[in-house]
């Protein structure tokens, strides 16, 4: 078994893992980091401490009705995608270690269809 970083725990909620293959697990959120760990196996787990943070991207949709997914970007690792079966309630114990300006929605599927289109065009005209 792994030790935990965190010595309070404020959350505990099932999740998935979109790191590889999905991974079904237990998202523990605490005192000092984000934890995934993996129902099955043991030495699948995710630890992430809050200063290693980089930021936390939510995918919102319908005006914030339903969050599919969020992600943690780490300052050295990269992004790792969760989400699971209550994700504002994640979310909201995530802002009390991570600051607002720190937490950002994704872009939505048109946001990102306009991009595109404009930088064909952008690029065209220099």
């Amino acid at each position: 078994m792994v030790a935990s970083l965190n010595t309070k725990v404020d959350l505990v909620v099932e999740g998935t893992s979109f790191i590889g293959i999905n991974e079904y697990g237990e998202i523990m959120v605490g005192d000092n980091a984000f934890e995934f760990y993996n129902k099955r196996d043991s030495r699948k787990f995710i630890q992430i401490p809050w200063e290693e943070v980089d930021y936390v991207v939510a995918s919102v949709m319908f005006k914030g009705r339903w969050i599919p997914r969020y992600g943690i970007q780490t300052k050295k690792n990269g992004m790792f995608t969760f989400s699971s079966k209550e994700p504002k309630k994640v979310l909201r114990a995530i802002n009390v270690y991570i600051p607002r300006e720190k937490m950002l929605h994704s872009l939505s599927f048109f946001q990102v269809l306009r991009r595109g289109i404009g930088s064909r065009f952008n690029k065209k005209q220099k």
